[in-house]
């Protein structure tokens, strides 16, 4: 037994460092590469990515984990070895369906179509990204082909990002979701409008990048582990957990995309840094989902970072880099500003209160295009009127329509409902956090965010993907995902700004 899982080990362990290599050229192209080498690049992730799906479903490992699996029947079934076949179990069983001549030609085209996507939003052109978007919708209606038979063709998708997590389910939480949200938005619009018009004035780059490194160095994230560069769209990239890097954009005319945005993005490293150090180079090293994985995200940008407690602590350090914009503007009205509800263009400058629609209206295109019902020719128009339905205004241009988000040019449809469920999750975790460390407001004032972070590394960051998304969830909160918590959390704060 011990033999075998040392073999297993051996394997996991080569697999992960190739995928890690990937990973690098990934993070690369995004902040460094040249524009013109995306077909060269393409052709690269296209060979690793072949590399790295044969050996994750070569016979070897199958039969290794045929004989462990059976072992694994006799042992605690939370024990880490337990865990760590179940866990490899499962993505040799996804992967070994999955043939490899796709995974190489969705690693070149996403490769390409990445930075076609760029070139397009800049130019707002559609009609440049459009033939990618066809090609990246077609090749993921192949991707869920070879899951058949599912319920639905979205299923395997979602699945990818949301292990367990059925469309239906999605479908379900989001239709009680959206009605409770529209009711408060309605409420709020009918209260006096409060000012957020000091956000928009010009701020200097390196000014913002200071004041987000300052933050989320004193949140606790590593910088011997860690580097923040910049790039068109914000992500976070783990090449191993020693290695955990982040980017943020630079708006001159708008204060909120690159403070909030490294906060977001450090949320996500910092859950990708706290997982214990026995499980790097497995597939445990890893967020147990991304609606875990944003609960982290969206908890550091929204329940610490726009919190009246934060800004107690922060908002004279900001106005002392930015005193032209911010000396006359007193700490209250700040804090009202950053958290205006309004319903805006932009997904990753949405408040706390309408963000879950932009999420809704994503979810109904990405099953449109999976279905058929929405051709990727007309994506562009068809954003523009779910976005009048849902958030009652129009893009003027696709550059802040259909072209705002890199999401589908990486072809990672499925991803965008973990950003709402990562919401729910992230009140979910606070209440109970609260519970076992109720002085936390006070501890925020202080700019002390030691045990708030400590208690995140003992009941979530440490475990990486030990445990499947709904049984974190229970096991730390006693409840499965559900949308409570979060609406009593907007109630209580936009109750309290807008005097409901």
């Amino acid at each position: 037994m011990k033999e075998k899982l040392e073999q297993l080990k051996v394997l996991l362990h080569e697999i992960h460092d190739l995928s890690a290599a990937n990973a690098v050229l990934e993070w690369d192209q995004q902040v460094n590469m040249p524009r013109g080498a995306a077909e060269d690049r393409g052709e690269q992730s296209a060979t690793l990515s072949r590399i790295v799906h044969d050996k994750s479903t070569s016979d070897e490992l199958g039969k290794l984990l045929n004989e462990l699996t059976e072992t694994a029947q006799n042992m605690d079934p939370d024990s880490d070895d337990a865990r760590l076949i179940k866990v490899a179990r499962r993505k040799y069983d996804k992967n070994a369906k999955v043939s490899g001549d796709w995974v190489a030609a969705y690693a070149k085209e996403t490769a390409v179509a990445q930075s076609t996507w760029e070139q397009a939003r800049a130019k707002d052109d559609f009609e440049l990204f459009r033939p990618y978007l066809e090609r990246l919708v077609e090749l993921r209606r192949q991707y869920a082909d070879f899951f058949k038979p599912y319920t639905h063709i979205y299923d395997p998708l979602l699945d990818d990002f949301e292990p367990g997590m059925k469309t239906a389910d999605v479908q379900e939480i989001f239709t009680a979701l959206k009605k409770e949200q529209v009711e408060l938005i309605q409420q709020i619009s009918q209260r006096p409008q409060v000012d957020n018009s000091f956000l928009f004035l010009n701020y200097d780059g390196e000014g913002q990048i200071a004041f987000g490194k300052k933050v989320i160095t004193d949140f606790g994230y590593d910088w011997n582990r860690g580097r923040q560069d910049i790039s068109v769209h914000p992500f976070t990239t783990s090449f191993e957990l020693n290695d955990v890097r982040i980017t943020t954009k630079i708006v001159p005319n708008f204060l909120n995309p690159c403070i909030f945005g490294t906060f977001h993005e450090c949320g996500h490293a910092l859950y990708e840094q706290g997982i214990a150090k026995k499980y790097n180079r497995t597939p445990i090293a890893d967020g147990a989902s991304m609606a875990i994985h944003e609960s982290q995200s969206r908890m550091w940008e929204n329940l610490v970072g726009r919190s009246a407690a934060f800004w107690k602590r922060y908002y004279k350090d900001l106005q002392q880099i930015f005193p032209s914009q911010l000396g006359n503007v007193n700490g209250e009205t700040f804090y009202k500003g950053i958290n205006k509800v309004e319903p805006s263009l932009i997904r990753i400058e949405a408040d706390e209160a309408t963000y879950n629609l932009h999420i809704m209206l994503r979810l109904e295109m990405e099953i449109g295009l999976m279905e058929g019902t929405i051709k990727a020719k007309d994506a562009a128009e068809v954003w523009k009127e779910k976005f009048k339905a849902y958030l009652g205004i129009v893009p003027p241009n696709n550059k802040e329509g259909v072209l705002q988000d890199v999401h589908w040019s990486s072809g990672l449809f499925g991803y965008f409902p973990t950003y709402a469920l990562g919401n729910l999750v992230s009140s979910q975790l606070w209440e109970r956090m609260t519970m076992d460390n109720p002085n936390v407001e006070s501890q925020i004032e202080k700019g002390d965010f030691t045990k708030l972070l400590g208690w995140y590394r003992e009941h979530i960051h440490q475990y990486g993907a030990k445990y499947e998304p709904q049984e974190l969830v229970q096991k730390v909160t006693g409840e499965k995902i559900n949308a409570a918590p979060f609406m009593r959390y907007l109630k209580s704060k936009f109750g309290a700004i807008y005097g409901l």
